[in-house]
């Protein structure tokens, strides 16, 4: 056992100081900073090398903004009185102020050695373990504070929370029901109680002894204990099933009742009848048709028999649905029934069901006036709007703008149908008419945000940043540095991915990291925002949605919008690690256009106006608290040049694709990209493992079939052979890729007939035989084979092509071009780059005189 330090005699104070010192404390925590600074000074005046003083200015500084000047001070604190509680704690806030939540903890820590109950402490220090997921820790803590204040009822939920959380039901249930005997005269709807006994319940659900967690529930929904009615409805109904108690389906009834139109209440009443929602059953409809006639505005049951109907059953059924939502205008009613398409013969009646109505609600000049004015015109209009989403989904675009034009000419001033135009031309490949036709629809109402968000998002995939960012400010903060800065303060995903995706087509890869790092950015402070709930939820008592929040906050990384932004910006590092001459080129101070000049020029005033501001505005009070957060860096690389020119461009993809690794398992996407980072590291090992991961997912994959012939070849190549034992392992695996006795040429040749038909595949033989180093013209006779017959060559495909043409330096570039521009007739993007530049600027030139149209005084 280590000796205990002995207290140093200079944190003595005599009664006066001492008075001073405690009257410090009451000044920090009532944050009157500048008395508190003067009190600091007065104490120090007389003892310079008062530890636990000199701490408490370093903080007083620190919350006055002279963030520098006061840790300091803390430091130099903690150095002159390292066995004092207080100067631990005062360390620890700051650490957890800059989000260095383990050197917090471990402030934390220390400060406890000296002042193990120190209720405050230990409070901070069960949140900071909450946050960094130290449940055995957390639960040590949780006990200490229940049992220094055994009667605050906060102590014991957090005590059953803490149990919850490692994994340790049995001992939270005992907690709870401890807890429940000591209370005494519980108000009437007592919300925080109610939440308790229905955490209590899922307690016992999630250790299945549901007859206790019903009788529980009975109780106390009878006693009127629980008092959220539809929290009792849907534990009651969810633990009866469980328990296969013939009141089940009763329940599951009254749900249904309560809110017809939850998909969620009828998949729990027909998985208690033992019967499916996914496949055809009698039994079901007939269930689903009683539904649909008691509860005659409901659409939920009447949709979910859509899915298991067939035949003429299910015909008559979509004819009543779709006529229903046709009259009603629904807009999404085709985003509703398209689900439904998976499925060849039902997309078959649709179109039918759809195209005989759109023909009875023609409008005709040879009706007579008496019965056209039976006729709802609208009928007729939203017909064509859900026809012309039907075709453009199914691949035709032609037949799509024949119905949406139609629709255009009945109703112009209908700002759905251009959206649904615009659509229509973006999966066409026409990027520049797709904006064009949503900026129609957007000056059918300058006041709707939706449009207006649609239009900048159509002109950003339309390479248009600088057009977007301007539309994009009719709606941000005025005083904002720009729109762009103020959409990254709100955190605005969709701009920040569609602003790096365009900036990342445009050539300008610098600027798409930036937006990529953005992305990264709002991610950690979402993490770091968790930090304050594990105490706020436990005060409110909102202890199930706590759960829900810590379950969502372990598996943040698997967002889509993470997920992308990682490997964009890792496929981006790659490159640059492939070829530096990339960052090189953008670093080098390059020539800049007349309308790059005027946009820098633009930035740099907007930066200093910035940096007036503060100046301009009032002088700010001695006591205003500053916080303990640092202030936000000025941004020094607004252009990204920085982040371009890293000299170690592999280790920053590996950073950015480790959360990946564990939290997306099934994306073969991921485990290509970190099996390119890793074998480009010489980690062999790894790369091994994300390509066996990779395979096990689907080892036909096209770019799992390039890794798998790329690892191949690279282990067959090893200038000398790694030691054992992981060079014959490697050996070993790397055989087993390509079957004995082929070579990689032949296998990727009969890879190639297998999948002839498919343009992905085309395309992985074609880089497979480049990577062999097969001549040129051969790797281009691969890759024209994407236009034989029998393939079916989409847009997105076709540009991954052109661009590993370009790649290759093939001199067949333009061929393919202009091959894909007869093939993709509505298609804007397989122009030549001149030919787009007018195409931009001939719309952007619409745009503006639409604008100059729209603010002319009538």
């Amino acid at each position: 056992m280590s000796k205990a330090l002995p207290v140093p005699a200079k944190r003595h104070l005599p009664s006066k100081e001492a008075t001073l010192f405690k009257e410090l404390l009451t000044l920090y925590e009532t944050r009157q900073l500048k008395k508190g600074l003067k009190t600091a000074d007065q104490i120090l005046k007389k003892f310079p090398e008062h530890g636990e003083t000199i701490c408490m200015k370093g903080l007083l500084l620190t919350h006055m903004g002279r963030r520098e000047e006061g840790i300091d001070f803390v430091k130099k604190g903690v150095k002159l009185d390292l066995t004092s509680h207080i100067v631990w704690h005062v360390f620890g806030l700051i650490q957890k102020g800059e989000k260095n939540y383990e050197e917090a903890l471990k402030s934390y820590t220390q400060a406890l050695r000296f002042d193990k109950e120190n209720l405050n402490i230990l409070r901070d220090a069960a949140q900071l373990q909450t946050q960094l997921r130290l449940f055995d820790a957390l639960v040590e803590t949780r006990h200490t504070l229940l049992r220094i204040r055994p009667s605050l009822r906060q102590h014991w939920i957090a005590l059953a929370v803490a149990y919850h959380l490692n994994g340790n039901l049995s001992e939270a249930r005992k907690t709870l029901e401890h807890y429940e005997r000591t209370l005494k005269n519980v108000a009437d709807y007592d919300i925080e109680h109610s939440e308790t006994l229905l955490y209590h319940v899922r307690i016992l659900e999630e250790m299945e002894d549901y007859s206790e967690a019903l009788s529980l529930l009975d109780v106390n929904s009878k006693s009127r204990a629980i008092v959220d009615r539809t929290a009792i409805m849907e534990c009651r109904a969810r633990l009866l099933s469980k328990l296969k108690s013939d009141e089940a389906e009763h329940a599951w009834r009254a749900l249904i009742e309560h809110n017809p139109d939850c998909y969620d209440y009828y998949r729990g009443y027909f998985s208690n009848q033992g019967l499916s929602l996914e496949n055809s059953s009698q039994e079901a409809l007939d269930i689903l048709r009683q539904f649909s006639s008691q509860l005659s505005k409901a659409t939920a049951p009447r949709r979910l028999a859509l899915t298991i109907a067939t035949g003429d059953e299910f015909r008559d059924l979509a004819k009543s649905y779709l006529l229903s939502g046709l009259t009603k205008g629904i807009p999404s009613l085709f985003v509703d029934v398209k689900s439904l398409y998976t499925n060849a013969s039902k997309r078959d009646v649709i179109e039918e069901l759809a195209e005989a109505v759109r023909v009875e609600f023609t409008p005709s000049s040879d009706t007579p006036s008496s019965s056209a004015e039976d006729i709802d015109p609208t009928i007729y209009l939203w017909t064509l709007y859900f026809l012309a989403q039907h075709h453009s989904y199914l691949g035709r675009p032609k037949k799509a703008l024949e119905m949406i034009t139609i629709a255009l000419e009945h109703t112009p001033t209908l700002p759905e149908v251009h959206t649904c135009k615009a659509r229509i031309l973006k999966r066409a490949g026409d990027l520049l008419g797709a904006a064009k036709s949503v900026n129609d629809a957007r000056l059918l109402d300058g006041q709707d945000r939706f449009l207006n968000t649609k239009c900048a998002k159509y002109l950003l995939r339309a390479g248009c940043v600088e057009e977007a960012s301007n539309m994009l400010g009719l709606f941000t903060k005025k005083d904002a540095v720009s729109p762009g800065a103020d959409l990254e303060d709100m955190q605005s995903l969709l701009y920040l991915m569609e602003e790096a995706d365009a900036h990342y087509r445009n050539g300008k890869p610098n600027l798409a990291l930036k937006k990529y790092h953005a992305i990264q950015k709002v991610f950690n402070e979402i993490e770091d925002d968790q930090y304050d709930f594990h105490g706020y939820n436990l005060r409110k008592f909102t202890l199930n949605i706590y759960m829900k929040l810590v379950k969502w906050e372990d598996q943040l990384r698997s967002h889509p919008a993470h997920v992308k932004a990682a490997l964009s910006a890792s496929r981006i590092y790659i490159k640059i690690h492939d070829d530096p001459s990339i960052a090189t080129a953008i670093t080098s101070s390059p020539q800049l256009t007349g309308a790059e000049k005027k946009a820098k020029k633009k930035a740099k005033k907007a930066a200093q106006k910035v940096q007036e501001e503060p100046k301009k505005g009032p002088t700010p009070s001695a006591n205003e608290d500053k916080g303990l957060e640092p202030v936000q860096p000025k941004d020094d690389d607004p252009e990204g040049l920085k982040l371009i020119g890293v000299s170690d461009p592999l280790e920053q993809a590996f950073k950015l694709l480790q959360p990946l690794t564990t939290l997306v398992t099934d994306n073969i996407d991921v485990w290509t990209v970190v099996y390119d980072v890793a074998i480009r590291r010489k980690k062999y090992l790894q790369a091994l493992q994300a390509l066996n991961h990779a395979r096990a997912l689907n080892v036909e994959h096209p770019e799992v079939h390039v890794r798998s012939m790329h690892f191949r070849q690279t282990i067959d190549t090893l200038p000398e052979e790694l030691p054992a034992p992981i060079g014959p392992l490697l050996k070993e695996v790397a055989q087993k890729v390509v079957p004995e006795g082929l070579s990689i040429l032949t296998f990727n040749g009969q890879y190639l007939q297998r999948h002839i038909s498919e343009p992905l595949a085309v395309l992985a033989a074609a880089k497979v035989a480049h990577g062999l180093k097969e001549p040129v013209q051969e790797v281009e006779q691969v890759v024209f084979g994407v236009l034989g017959e029998g393939t079916q060559l989409d847009i997105p495909t076709a540009l991954k092509v052109l661009e590993f043409l370009t790649e290759i330096k093939s001199g067949r570039v333009e061929e393919f071009r202009s091959v894909c521009n007869k093939q993709f007739e509505i298609s804007t993007v397989f122009k030549p780059l001149t030919e787009l530049e007018v195409l931009q600027k001939r719309t952007l030139s619409g745009e503006e005189e639409e604008k100059e149209e729209d603010i002319s005084p009538a």
